[in-house]
C-alpha cells in the first residue's frame, strides 16, 4: 500500500496546502467525529488587522467608538514591546461562521486553528443551546452592517460629539442590558432595519397623530424632540422590576430623541449576542481543544501530518493548557482551556475506561462506551456552572489539586473547608460551579420605580449577594450616564439579596446637559 501523501511538508503556508488541510479536518470532524457546523469562510488576517479585530470586540462590522482606538492602541503598544502576543485565531458566531487566521502562522498552525475554531468553536457555536436561545448566527453580520451605518448617518446629521454621548452612557449600562431569564423574540436583520428607517422616517415627517386629531391648532414637534406629556400618559408601561436598564431607557426615557432610542436599541442588540459567551467560556473553549486535540491526532495516525508538525502541535497544545500553580507568577486563577480540555478528556474516560469511583459518582454516563455522544448531549444542553456542577470529578480535581479555603474580611487566617473526601468533593465542585454563574458574578441591579406622574425620578435597586455592595465611585460614575439618558434624577438603593434589608442608599445624581 503506498504511502499516504503529507498534506503540507514546509512550514510556511499557501492557499493550496490550506485548502488540502482543511478537507482533511473536514473530512474527520464531520464524517468521523459527527460535528454538525455552520458554513465556513476561512480569512487570512495580519497583526495589525488581530489588533483592530482585538478592538472591535471581535467582530468584522462595527460601529465607531473612541473606545475602540484606544483598545487599539493599548493591545499593539503591548504587542511592539513583546510584552503580549496575538491569538491563533478568532472565531465569529455567525453564518456563515467566519474564522481568522494569523498570516504569520505556520502550516501547522494553521491547521491547528482550523480544527479549532472552524468545527471546535463553530460546533458549539450552532449548537449549544444558550446560543441557540439568544443569537442568530445568520442575522448578526447584517444587523453589524446595518449598525455601523446607522451610527454613521447620526454622527453625520447630529455631530460626532453627540453621538458619542449616547454611546458612551450605552457602553457603561451595557453589562446591564440584557434579558437574563426572558425568552427573547428572535426579530430578523431586515425587518429591524427596516422597523429602525420607518421610526425615524416617522419622527423626520410626522407628529403624533392622535395628538394633530386632538390639538389641530398645535404647532408639530421637533423631529428630535423627546415624548410629550400626553404621549406619556398613553405610552404602554414597561411593567416593573425590569433587569434590562437599556430596554427600559429605550422604551420609557422622557425626554430621549427617537434616534438615541435606536442607537440604545443597537447597543443592547449587541450585548445580547455576547451575552452566551459570558456562560460558557470554559465549555466552548474545552469543545474546541478537545476537537482539535482529537482531529490533530488523527491527521497524524493517518498519515497526513508529519511528526514534526505533530510535535509542533503538542508544544503549542500543552501551552495552551498549562496551568500554573497557585504560587507561580503566572498564575490569574484556573485557565478555562485547561479545565475545559480536562473535564473533556475526562467525560471521554468516564464513559470508555471507568472505575469504580466513576460508576458511584456518573452512574448514567460511566461505560456506556459513547463518549461523542455524551459529549455532544453536555455542548448542547449546559453552560459552565451547570456543566462543571454536573460533571466535575474528582479524578479532575486531584488532578488540579482543588480545595477549598474559606476567611472573612477580618481574619487573618484561611480556614480549609473542603479536602479530597467524598464530602469534600462535593463542596469543591459546588464552589467552584458558583464562580461560572453570572447571576452571583455580575450584580443584580433592576428599576424598580419610575414615577412618571411625579418628580419622574428613576430608582434602581441592586440586590447584594452575601452583602457584597458596589463600588461608589464607579456606582457614581454609572448612575451620571443613566441620568443622562433619563432626563432626570437616578437613584440606586442597595439591598441584602436574601432579606431584602437596606444596606445603602447612593446619593441622588441629576442629569448633566
Amino acid at each position: 500500500m503506498p504511502d499516504t501523501p503529507l498534506l503540507f511538508a514546509e512550514a510556511d503556508w499557501s492557499y493550496d496546502a490550506l485548502q488540502r488541510a482543511y478537507d482533511a479536518i473536514q473530512e474527520i470532524a464531520i464524517g468521523e467525529l459527527g460535528l454538525d457546523v455552520y458554513p465556513n469562510q476561512i480569512e487570512v488576517i495580519t497583526a495589525e488587522q488581530m489588533l483592530d479585530a482585538y478592538a472591535s470586540i471581535g467582530m468584522p462590522l462595527m460601529y465607531q467608538h473612541w473606545s475602540f482606538g484606544k483598545h487599539f492602541a493599548y493591545n499593539e503598544m503591548l504587542y511592539r514591546k513583546g510584552a503580549r502576543g496575538l491569538a491563533y485565531e478568532i472565531v465569529i458566531n455567525s453564518s456563515p461562521c467566519i474564522s481568522y487566521i494569523m498570516e504569520d502562522n505556520s502550516m501547522a498552525m494553521q491547521a491547528l486553528v482550523m480544527a479549532h475554531a472552524a468545527f471546535g468553536h463553530n460546533h458549539f457555536f450552532k449548537n449549544n443551546n444558550l446560543f441557540r436561545q439568544w443569537t442568530d448566527a445568520e442575522a448578526i453580520l447584517d444587523y453589524m452592517q446595518f449598525a455601523k451605518a446607522y451610527i454613521a448617518r447620526c454622527e453625520e446629521r447630529y455631530g460626532a460629539r453627540e453621538v458619542e454621548r449616547v454611546l458612551d452612557a450605552a457602553h457603561a449600562l451595557m453589562d446591564h442590558g440584557v434579558n437574563r431569564y426572558q425568552r427573547k423574540r428572535r426579530v430578523s436583520p431586515k425587518s429591524t432595519e427596516q422597523r429602525a428607517r420607518d421610526r425615524l422616517r416617522y419622527a423626520e415627517q410626522s407628529y403624533d397623530d392622535l395628538w394633530q386629531r386632538t390639538n389641530p391648532l398645535d404647532t408639530p414637534r421637533e423631529p428630535d424632540a423627546g415624548w410629550r406629556e400626553e404621549d406619556l400618559r398613553g405610552m404602554q408601561p414597561v411593567p416593573l422590576p425590569e433587569e434590562n436598564l437599556l430596554y427600559f431607557l429605550e422604551k420609557m426615557a422622557p425626554k430621549l430623541a427617537p434616534w438615541k432610542r435606536e442607537v440604545l436599541r443597537i447597543v443592547r442588540q449587541v450585548a445580547q449576542y455576547f451575552y452566551p459567551q459570558k456562560q460558557t467560556k470554559v465549555m466552548n473553549e474545552g469543545c474546541a481543544t478537545y476537537v482539535h486535540y482529537r482531529i490533530m491526532n488523527r491527521l497524524h495516525e493517518k498519515g497526513l501530518l508529519s511528526d514534526g508538525g505533530m510535535l509542533e502541535f503538542l508544544h503549542s497544545h500543552s501551552s495552551v493548557i498549562f496551568q500554573p500553580d497557585f504560587d507561580d507568577k503566572r498564575y490569574s486563577g484556573i485557565n478555562p482551556y485547561a479545565l475545559g480540555f480536562e473535564m473533556m478528556t475526562d467525560i471521554e474516560r468516564i464513559c470508555e475506561r471507568p472505575t469504580d469511583e466513576d460508576r458511584q459518582w456518573f452512574p448514567a454516563i460511566a461505560g456506556n462506551g459513547d463518549a461523542m455522544g455524551t459529549l455532544k448531549d453536555a455542548w448542547a444542553n449546559y453552560r459552565d456552572e451547570s456543566f462543571v456542577l454536573q460533571f466535575l470529578s474528582p479524578t479532575v480535581m486531584r488532578r488540579f489539586k482543588m480545595f477549598r479555603l474559606s476567611a472573612g474580611e477580618d481574619d487573618s487566617d484561611y480556614v480549609v473547608e473542603a479536602i479530597h473526601n467524598e464530602r469534600g468533593y462535593h463542596k469543591i465542585r459546588k464552589s467552584l460551579a458558583r464562580r461560572y454563574d453570572v447571576a452571583l458574578t455580575d450584580p443584580n441591579i433592576q428599576v424598580v420605580e419610575a414615577n412618571l406622574d411625579g418628580d419622574r425620578t428613576l430608582v434602581l435597586r441592586h440586590e447584594a449577594i452575601g452583602g457584597r455592595l458596589l463600588d461608589r465611585d464607579d456606582a457614581a460614575a454609572v448612575l451620571q450616564h443613566a441620568a443622562n439618558l433619563w432626563g432626570y434624577p437616578v437613584a440606586l438603593e442597595e439591598v441584602d439579596a436574601a432579606s431584602q434589608a437596606m444596606l445603602r442608599e447612593h446619593d441622588r445624581v441629576e442629569p448633566i446637559g
